[in-house]
């Protein structure tokens, strides 16, 4: 089917995998409408049509028949680990089954060579790797006492082992199977037999299924297409890879970072478009409703995975990495973060710092990828000082209007995060060591130069001093934790309480 895809790909400048995966998530929208009038009464329909689909995207027009042979025997070996291996290590299993089949590929990935415009295995298994070991704690859940659950594992268990088409329809859930979003089995099943709608329709409607649905999706899908001909259009003129250019470096200084900013936006603007249209599809599928808003009108907020106006003007840095691949996020706090957390106690620095190192390791091997998660655990403890400490001094009293100071600091919020968001992502998109550091030195290391000083002044007095002057002024500091994202790693403050406590220990 290639024959289909060159010209349009000569045409636009573009490579074939990306015109074929652009191509497959628009088709699924047009699919998904055609899905979701199987009646629920058809579920076995439902499965295999999400089955056949899922073929017709990796064999015919991807070309990755071996590709969907390893997803294959990803969830067929998780299918059997789950059923039959009955003790509390279950989960982890799986785990360590689908993550090490993962980092091979990422291994492999990486022999090669191959850049972000070659569509293979990995980007798809990235998503089953979350669903198969979301789906092997399910069934853990689902075997455990109610009272030892918590509210989100008493919503998701597994009570009911599948059958095995009903478990390889979850898997290869067509909209979401070549870049996500990732969904558990409990909401698939629910959209299945459309339970997911009970209670939650309009007093005046006779339909199972809410109105609105159409509306909210080809909205999304809309959207998605204009982030994608941003993308397409502007691409090729600005990225990251531009500061490593000769050209780059003949430019004025602040012409570079206007330009380097400018980037950045276009950079992510490709994932807007991804997880936008496939959020669209899987919304006209059924997925994603979350009831109706004041007007009345419904509302499909449970299918997304980005916030693009919290990532490109956010208030804080907490804020732009809970809004960036929000399904990754829940994953990693749900799979990760809690079960690594001894029973009865609180999650602290370790259970961070595991989460974080497998949130590394599903990204895959580059170092670019470290470089930005290691930076992060600085930028997320300069954010936390900054909040403890600047905060607190222009937050308005409780009831009064929002003051001109407060707007001061939410407004460099904003550029601060702005500048320092391009400035950590830019590894991750270049990927190697070298060139990392090559953009960031022809940036003037501008990101280390603002966090280092914001750290060097609350680390060196500037705490004690706002602290004594939040007293003066009769002001209160909120509570700081650790940041919900558990993309990057922990703040430096809780590594060095955990430190201390090491310290004590050693000495008891």
């Amino acid at each position: 089917m290639d024959a289909l895809f060159v010209p349009l790909a000569s045409a636009i400048g573009a490579s074939v995998d990306q015109i074929k995966l652009i191509s497959c998530l628009l088709i699924a929208c047009p699919l998904g409408s055609l899905f979701i009038r199987i009646p629920a009464s058809q579920p076995h329909l439902k499965h295999l049509f999400n089955l056949l689909v899922s073929v017709f995207f990796f064999i015919p027009v991807l070309n990755l028949s071996w590709g969907f042979v390893q997803l294959l025997g990803s969830v067929l070996g998780t299918y059997y680990i789950a059923a039959n291996v009955k003790g509390a290590n279950m989960p982890w299993i799986v785990f360590a089954f689908v993550m090490g089949h993962l980092t091979i590929n990422h291994v492999i990935r990486a022999f090669y060579n191959l850049g972000y415009e070659t569509f293979e295995v990995t980007g798809p298994q990235m998503v089953l790797t979350m669903k198969l070991t979301t789906f092997a704690w399910n069934v853990w859940d689902g075997r455990t006492a109610p009272g030892n659950l918590d509210k989100w594992q008493l919503q998701k268990r597994v009570t009911k082992y599948p059958t095995l088409l009903e478990f390889l329809g979850y898997s290869f859930y067509f909209p979401g199977v070549l870049v996500g979003p990732y969904l558990d089995y409990v909401s698939y099943m629910s959209l299945i037999d459309e339970s997911l709608f009970e209670g939650k329709r309009s007093s005046n409607s006779t339909r199972s299924i809410p109105d609105g649905r159409k509306r909210v999706a080809y909205r999304k899908m809309l959207t998605g297409l204009v982030f994608l001909g941003i993308f397409v259009v502007l691409s090729p003129s600005f990225y990251y890879g531009i500061v490593i250019t000769p050209w780059f470096m003949t430019q004025g200084f602040f012409y570079r970072m206007v330009y380097f900013q400018f980037s950045g936006f276009i950079e992510r603007s490709k994932y807007y478009a991804i997880w936008t249209l496939t959020e669209g599809a899987s919304i006209l599928t059924g997925l994603g409703f979350t009831g109706y808003g004041p007007s009345g009108e419904s509302t499909w907020e449970g299918a997304a995975n980005v916030k693009v106006l919290e990532i490109e003007l956010p208030s804080n840095f907490k804020v732009l990495l809970d809004s960036w691949n929000i399904n990754t996020n829940i994953w990693l706090r749900e799979c990760i973060y809690k079960r690594v957390t001894p029973k009865g106690k609180k999650p602290g620095f370790r259970s961070s710092m595991l989460t974080f190192v497998t949130s590394a390791f599903w990204h895959g091997i580059a170092t670019g990828y470290y470089l930005t998660f290691c930076f992060g655990g600085f930028i997320t403890t300069a954010g936390r000082l900054c909040r403890a400490n600047l905060r607190p001094l222009v937050l308005p009293p409780p009831g009064a209007p929002t003051t001109i100071a407060k707007r001061i600091y939410d407004l460099i919020g904003t550029f601060a995060c702005i500048l320092i968001l391009n400035y950590v992502a830019a590894p991750f998109m270049l990927l190697t060591f070298t060139d990392s550091i090559e953009a960031w030195r022809r940036l003037h290391w501008y990101g280390f130069w603002m966090i280092g000083s914001t750290l060097a002044f609350f680390w060196l007095g500037g705490s004690g001093f706002m602290k004594a002057l939040q007293k003066k002024e009769g002001k209160v500091a909120e509570k700081v934790t650790t940041p919900e994202s558990h993309i990057m790693p922990p703040p430096l403050d809780d590594v060095a309480e955990e430190l201390k406590e090491l310290q004590h220990r050693m000495k008891e």
